[in-house]
């Protein structure tokens, strides 16, 4: 279900089933089919596994479970071009099991345009440690450096990742990818496939999702996305959501807001949901968002332009 565009995940996939003999339908995201006729063809062909974005697979298992319908094949969800929050997989999870797939696997990967490849999980256990993102040092280098000092860290070690490819044209360059992971790089027995090679561990996020609002008198507070999103997904009651932040009546010489807009999921009492979510907020930045709206499945489909947009839109930032 990736996008039909000159984008890594799309041509990792299609040559990935190709070479391994699997046999694969590409519907191109929403742009093409949209999200009925995701289901549509899901219905007719029951898929053993789905790759996609996991933002666009939310919303096609939730909109199939609203209709009913029943997809007992699925082993696996595949994901890619976002991070996986520990509450995405649950809520994958969920829905697929709600669907008829009671032994579904949700798998992560980790990639980006530069590398021409991507790495993948083992499957385990919902409520287990991910073994990492497996390597292939034949075919690339990966350190973990300190992104202030640019000194490689020790294993296990957090830091920036840089990556060296070793059996690529035109870009064989030692490449800063922004990316920060916070479980460093190991190089024991998978617990899972007991193989032995370099591991990604732990959750990958960018430095550049840390942005400086101004939120009060003191100019230049700094908000982590990255924690948001994993504190958001985490709520089981939440669906979709979105984080929308603008200038006070959109004037450019007020203060930044927070608006927060959120799919209820599977509770009636909007103000216990209210208050969890605005003590999330508060612990992880020490702020409140300044209006929380509720929204409904189809709302939030089209605010994060399910169908439409390359990539569905859960940060929205309107100032000028």
């Amino acid at each position: 279900m990736f996008p039909f565009a000159p984008h890594l995940a799309f041509w990792q996939t299609y040559y990935s089933c190709k070479e391994a003999g699997v046999f694969s339908i590409s519907t191109g995201d929403g742009k093409v089919m949209g999200t009925d006729g995701n289901i549509r063809l899901m219905d007719r062909v029951k898929p053993t596994g789905i790759i996609g974005i996991p933002t666009f697979l939310y919303h096609i298992l939730n909109q199939a479970v609203q209709e009913g319908k029943r997809f007992e094949t699925l082993q696996s969800l595949v994901l890619g071009g976002e991070k996986v929050p520990a509450g995405m997989r649950r809520k994958l999870t969920y829905l697929a099991q709600q669907l008829g797939s009671t032994d579904v696997s949700v798998v992560a990967t980790y990639g980006f345009t530069e590398s021409k490849m991507a790495w993948g999980e083992c499957p385990h256990p919902l409520e287990s440690e991910s073994g990492g993102y497996h390597l292939y040092p034949d075919l690339g280098l990966f350190e973990v450096i300190d992104p202030d000092s640019g000194e490689v860290q020790l294993d296990g070690q957090p830091g920036e990742l840089v990556f060296t490819p070793l059996n690529a044209r035109g870009t064989t360059v030692r490449y800063r990818t922004g990316d920060i992971i916070d479980g460093g790089l190991v190089y024991d027995v998978c617990p899972y496939c007991k193989r032995r090679m370099p591991r990604l561990m732990g959750n990958i996020s960018r430095r550049s999702d840390i942005k400086e609002m101004r939120l009060g008198k003191i100019k230049g507070t700094l908000v982590d996305f990255n924690e948001l999103e994993k504190a958001l997904d985490d709520v089981d009651h939440i669906g979709a959501w979105q984080i929308e932040w603008r200038k006070i009546n959109d004037d450019p010489m007020k203060l930044d807001e927070i608006i927060l807009h959120i799919e209820p999921l599977g509770t009636e009492n909007e103000e216990q949901l209210l208050h969890i979510v605005t003590e999330r907020f508060k612990a992880l930045t020490e702020l409140k968002p300044n209006r929380v709206c509720f929204h409904t499945s189809a709302e939030m489909r089209e605010m994060h332009g399910v169908g439409t947009e390359l990539k569905e839109k859960r940060l929205m930032d309107h100032r000028p």
